[in-house]
């Protein structure tokens, strides 16, 4: 049974990787971005999304536990 759901872990990683390069190849045109007065230089689309699906990766988990952490109430023995 552990092959089985390693052969299946392997299979679903590499379906998506294949999306990824397929999504990257398919988006090569070049663009600009520019944002208050700040702008980069042309590059693919991919890369702009890439990087934004990486910088949301980091960042989700990170925000979930800060919200996580601001809603665990105290854990203080009460004082009769």
């Amino acid at each position: 049974m552990r092959g089985v759901k390693r052969v299946v872990l392997v299979l679903i990683v590499l379906v998506v990787v294949l999306a990824i390069l397929a999504f990257v190849l398919e988006n090569q045109q070049g663009v600009a971005l520019a944002f208050l007065g700040w702008s980069t230089p042309q590059m693919p689309v991919s890369v702009f999304v890439t990087l934004a699906l990486i910088v949301g990766m980091l960042l989700g988990p990170l925000l979930g536990l800060l919200a996580k952490r601001s809603r665990r109430p105290d854990r203080l023995p009460k004082s009769r």
